[in-house]
């Protein structure tokens, strides 16, 4: 394993100056030498964030020319002129085209030549189609920012405005804004303060829009009429309650603005008609603690000619733990009224469904894979749903990319580990598929040269967990005449996040130079259902822990590698992951990439006043009001649980103006591990002083970030070195 560059001087590492700050709770005194560095605007701590970068950089200096490459191949097996597949609503086809050389997408739309084809039309060779108009050109919004991201980006029903907005922070507060298609220009209404979407009434005059409170919680819906002072925009839905958040939609046929408060395990959702823009909101099922539902509305078609309206309800009502779905006329729809169409099954976690004109899109997951199913109306309901079918082992598949309500088929979007996403068309009326749109992998890609495998590794307590493998054939025939592999194990593991089949380009990297990678599906994601996410949350997040720490035990056990050759890789909640393994078993990783980690979550969950805190408090306990949570959450905090053992090497990404996890975080972990750490591989913190949650802006930008996690994945496994095989 190589580190750092064999013939020059390490260069050392910042230390941080200890300073004693005082935490006590429930009687327990903690000392926090390092909780100085949350303080962002101070000289001190910046000064000490570009130290580590500086460090980093040294480091790693080594790797540039491995970076570069990685670079060129991600750039090399990307169609950088591309385009998405148009969708139509109304007179227009949608689209979004890239051009090469420029870091951001363009939004744009073309006119519909013949009313009665839904066949998207095909492009010229620079990428548009005939008569495009560019709404949003994100290059031009961008310049003069070093961080830029598109938000909201709605058409009016007439088709003659777009609200949109941007952020150029990383700070995820946006400035909204309304542009007159016709002429290009944007108007004087300029909202700051938005939260990203936004939604049109159906006469074109009203945006509605989310505004966040000081703790970044989306919290209000307010109403903003063009032509208005942003001053004059009056409150629609204001939600007191602070582990709620606030979202403002539409159903897919366009007929009733939705308002949507939720916190992680109960929901309320009220409606109004879009006809009505100056109406009142009306609930349509009252909260209740730890019931969950979501609404969209579905138009059945009479036998006297004449409509119904009628809401579908995906709830978890009446111990309905993996979902059912019901209907419910759109007048009254109180609770007692829901009639059940889909009962609940267990083991199938209905997640969404997707209403058209002519039928209804069914998504839901089972044996830990996404599925789809389209159901037929009928005069009361809908029909019986039949689902997509899909010839892999282990793939995604879902619903997606269709604008229209009235559209006779259904676009979905088909993919997995060794397959390219795929736009694909459904006739409803007639079952056959059409294929719209291969993602494009340039340089003879083929899918035969890869496998993609289900295995499985058995936790402490017996519990069976999934986990994905993909390799290069060769690599895989090589592991099984007993030929351990170089391995990356991705994990998350939250808010009954499922982390699904998908293809990357930039993976293709890793796999050519004979790296395994595999996701271990652990609890506190949804992959097996809601009682997959409920064993590994608050005060079972433990199992969270130790199933990863399993499934990288299976993978040795299995032949796929050893402790020696794998690197641990998550982010966000799945940082939290990699830190808590770091500890549980710091002998099973060479090393452990570490991005935007949540590993201090006792000082963040402890702290109403910072973002997001209070929002958090169902996910992983109230460790403020009460003891037992507090000492759970002390046992496996990664930033408090820093042991003097020989650490893998670690890699921590982060940004400075990220709301979601702090940069304070990884900085202060960092410090704790270079402090206690008895061994001497590397610990690295690379700060991005420009970005958010997300990273750097910019696709090229991002793919450097890519190559240079993934040149530090590739040193630390012995195989920076090895060839890329054809």
């Amino acid at each position: 394993m190589s580190t750092s560059a064999p013939d020059a001087a390490l260069p050392q590492p910042p230390r941080p100056e200890r300073r004693p700050h005082r935490r006590e709770h429930h009687g327990d005194v903690v000392d926090d030498p390092y909780e100085w560095l949350r303080a962002k605007e101070d000289p001190d701590v910046l000064a000490h964030l570009e130290a580590e970068n500086e460090h980093t950089r040294a480091r790693t200096a080594h790797l540039e020319e491995l970076r570069a490459a990685l670079f060129a191949e991600v750039k090399g097996r990307t169609q950088e002129t591309d385009l998405s597949v148009p969708a139509r609503e109304g007179s227009w086809w949608y689209y979004g085209r890239t051009v090469e050389g420029q870091q951001y997408g363009l939004a744009c739309r073309a006119p519909v030549v013949d009313e009665d084809s839904w066949t998207p039309p095909a492009a010229a060779e620079d990428g548009s189609l005939p008569g495009e108009q560019v709404m949003i050109d994100a290059n031009v919004e961008a310049e003069g920012h070093e961080f830029f991201s598109l938000g909201a980006a709605s058409v009016s029903p007439d088709g003659a405005r777009l609200a949109w907005s941007s952020d150029v922070t990383g700070d995820e507060r946006y400035t909204l804004r309304v542009r007159d298609l016709t002429t290009g220009e944007d108007l004087a209404d300029e909202v700051p303060g938005a939260f990203y979407g936004a939604t049109w009434s159906a006469d074109s005059a009203v945006v509605h829009y989310t505004v966040v409170d000081d703790a970044w919680r989306p919290h209000e819906v307010r109403r903003h009429r063009v032509g208005t002072p942003a001053a004059e925009d009056d409150v629609l839905f204001r939600e007191d309650d602070e582990r709620f958040w606030v979202g403002v939609g539409r159903t897919r046929s366009r007929r009733f603005l939705v308002v949507s408060a939720a916190a992680k395990t109960t929901s309320e959702v009220h409606v109004l008609d879009t006809r009505d823009p100056e109406g009142e909101l009306r609930v349509v099922a009252p909260r209740r603690e730890g019931v969950e539902y979501d609404v969209d509305h579905v138009v059945l078609p009479q036998p006297d000619g004449s409509v119904r309206d009628r809401f579908l309800v995906l709830h978890n009502t009446d111990g309905a733990e993996d979902f059912a779905l019901s209907v419910v006329d759109t007048d009254d729809p109180r609770p007692e009224r829901w009639e059940e169409v889909l009962p609940h099954e267990p083991g199938r976690r209905l997640e969404d469904v997707s209403p058209f004109a002519r039928f209804v899109a069914v998504s839901y997951r089972r044996d830990a894979l996404p599925r789809l199913a389209v159901a037929p109306l009928t005069a009361e309901a809908i029909g019986t749903p039949v689902e997509v079918e899909v010839d892999e082992e282990l793939f995604a598949v879902g619903a997606g990319g269709d604008r229209a309500f009235d559209s006779p088929t259904l676009r979905f979007v088909r993919t997995s580990f060794v397959t390219p996403p795929r736009v694909l068309e459904l006739d409803v009326a007639t079952g056959e598929q059409h294929l719209r749109r291969e993602t494009p992998v340039l340089g003879g890609y083929a899918s035969e040269g890869y496998v993609q495998r289900r295995v499985w590794a058995t936790a402490p307590d017996g519990v069976r967990v999934p986990v994905s493998v993909v390799a290069r054939r060769d690599v895989a025939d090589a592991v099984a005449a007993g030929e351990p592999a170089p391995l990356v194990l991705y994990g998350y593991g939250s808010y009954e996040t499922s982390i699904d089949p998908s293809f990357s380009i930039s993976r293709l990297s890793l796999l050519d130079r004979g790296v395994v990678f595999a996701v271990a599906h652990v609890r506190g994601g949804g992959e097996l259902g809601r009682h997959w996410y409920d064993d590994g949350k608050t005060l079972t997040k433990v199992n969270t822990f130790t199933d990863f720490v399993a499934a990288a035990g299976a993978l040795v056990e299995q032949g796929w590698t050893t402790p020696q050759r794998t690197v641990a890789m998550g982010g966000s909640a799945g940082g939290l992951l990699m830190g808590a393994a770091l500890n549980l078993a710091p002998d099973a990783f060479a090393g452990v990439l570490a991005q935007v980690p949540f590993v201090d979550p006792l000082t963040s969950i402890l702290d109403p006043s910072l973002p997001l805190t209070v929002t958090e408090w169902d996910e992983w306990g109230n460790p403020l009001a009460d003891p037992e949570v507090y000492a759970y959450m002390k046992g496996y905090s990664p930033y408090e649980n820093v042991a003097a053992v020989d650490h893998p090497a670690v890699l921590a990404m982060t940004s400075l103006h990220d709301t979601r996890v702090l940069y304070v975080e990884p900085a202060k972990w960092v410090a704790r591990l270079r402090e206690l750490g008895t061994g001497d591989r590397p610990v690295l913190l690379r700060t991005e002083m420009d970005g958010g949650h997300g990273g750097p802006s910019g696709r090229y930008k991002g793919w450097e970030e890519r190559a240079f996690e993934n040149a530090w994945v590739l040193d630390v496994l012995g195989a920076a070195s090895a060839p890329l095989r054809s």
